[in-house]
């Protein structure tokens, strides 16, 4: 099952308001004290953060502006090879800084007069209800920190560059952002948490890690395979399926290694249809029907 706090570095604060960012054994700035306190010191930010207040600026630094550079440099040249053409538009009409590391209230104004979507701040893990139903109202919250600077290419965690390259990107797209609208608006019309958990794997094997027909290519349109060096040279050999609903809300899947099931839509009004649809009239019955149809499989 999909667990958002799986992703994410926990957050902590002791008793003298000193905020702790625990990090996986696996996360090269493990014993980096250095990057340790300006994590804590920029989740400390986005825990200050209350609804309805402008979101807080981050001085990001030097290094971190160098991150942002290499990473956006590195994947420039795989997104015009690996990226479906839906993707690239949305990319080319949003035009985010390559540069630097743009703030969040900037994502914003750039993003809401294409299709009307905002930014927030979160310092990691944010509650799958709370998550899914932000989306629905058209937020998305983003964390602000960036990975460590001796890796830049990879990172065991969601970082701003994830969730702005990868998603901001893509829901600069009508379309694109009108299916993940969806899920979050069926978030809110659920009652049980097994039927937000399948909406919240179908997203995961859509949105997050999607591949679509693009003539006789197979290209990525999923926010974690463009927003991941490594793994859009990967995702073509990996075994790919036709959607399938059923399959995609209860398949096991390991978040920390390159998905090796993925799921294929034959165009952008294929995922639509399917996948958009589904989001759009699922209720707790009909998540419950599809879990057992996928159990009757076995």
């Amino acid at each position: 099952m999909f667990e958002e706090g799986q992703l994410y570095s926990a957050v902590t604060t002791d008793a003298d308001g000193t905020v702790q960012v625990h990090l996986a054994d696996n996360h090269p700035g493990l014993h980096d004290e250095a990057y340790l306190a300006r994590r804590g010191e920029i989740a400390g930010v986005s825990l200050a953060h209350r609804a309805g207040e402008p979101v807080p600026h981050v001085d990001y630094t030097a290094e971190e502006h160098g991150i942002w550079r290499t990473v956006c440099a590195e994947l420039a040249p795989k997104h015009e090879r690996y990226a479906h053409p839906e993707f690239l538009a949305g990319k080319a009409a949003l035009g985010l800084p390559t540069d630097h590391v743009p703030q969040l209230s900037e994502v914003t104004e750039r993003l809401q007069p294409l299709t009307g979507w905002s930014y927030t701040c979160a310092p990691g893990l944010v509650a799958l209800r709370d998550f899914y139903g932000d989306l629905g109202r058209r937020t998305f919250n983003s964390t602000q920190y960036l990975r460590h600077g001796s890796q830049p290419l990879y990172t065991p965690e969601p970082d701003i560059i994830h969730e702005v390259v990868g998603h901001g990107n893509q829901l600069a797209s009508p379309r694109f952002a009108a299916v993940t609208e969806a899920a979050g608006q069926a978030s809110l019309r659920l009652e049980t948490d097994d039927a937000v958990k399948f909406v919240a794997d179908v997203f995961w094997f859509s949105m997050e890690f999607g591949v679509m027909a693009d003539g006789d290519d197979l290209k990525a349109y999923g926010a974690g395979i463009l927003s991941s060096y490594g793994e859009m040279d990967e995702f073509g050999h990996m075994d790919i399926r036709p959607l399938d609903l059923a399959v995609m809300g209860t398949l096991n899947y390991d978040i920390t290694a390159y998905q090796p099931v993925l799921f294929r839509a034959d165009s952008v009004a294929h995922l639509e249809d399917v996948v958009g649809q589904f989001f759009a009239t699922v209720d707790d019955d009909l998540a419950a029907r599809l879990r057992s149809e996928a159990a009757a499989t076995v």
